[in-house]
């Protein structure tokens, strides 16, 4: 594989719409963003725009685990959501990204640059980018071949 390939998943992720939420906002906020969007989980931003976390439908299941009587609409994001966040840069490779996705038990995978977030990243994402060059890689083979 040509190492100018190496970044198309992070560049084709940099182009799409990034979904994220402020920390002040409820739980109940949250909740609705990744319905509506259907994804599971959104980076989390303070008021200057740096990233201070990220929600996950595992943050909320484990708050809900926790307090079986919790008001979403009243919880704010900052109190269950996860604050130790690992991110990448744009230079990071698909294999490096589902390495640390795996030792990490993680499914989502923030981007950030100069402390910024730039886009975010899912296991999907990056099975999805691991298929393709496989692919492209059976291709080269059976070009040799034949």
């Amino acid at each position: 594989m040509n190492s100018n390939n190496e970044n198309i998943l992070i560049s084709q992720l940099l182009t799409r719409n990034l979904i994220s939420i402020n920390e002040n906002k409820t739980t109940y906020n949250a909740i609705k963003l990744l319905a509506k969007n259907s994804i599971g989980a959104l980076p989390v931003l303070n008021d200057n725009m740096e990233l201070s976390g990220i929600i996950s439908e595992r943050d909320i299941i484990r708050e809900i685990s926790n307090n079986l009587s919790v008001d979403f609409k009243k919880s704010h994001i900052k109190s269950i959501m996860t604050s130790k966040v690992i991110t990448i840069n744009k230079n990071t490779k698909s294999e490096t990204i589902m390495d640390i996705m795996s030792k990490n038990k993680i499914r989502h995978i923030p981007i950030v640059e100069n402390k910024l977030l730039i886009g975010i990243v899912s296991i999907g994402d990056v099975v999805k980018r691991l298929l393709e060059k496989f692919n492209l890689e059976n291709q080269h083979l059976k070009s040799w071949l034949y």
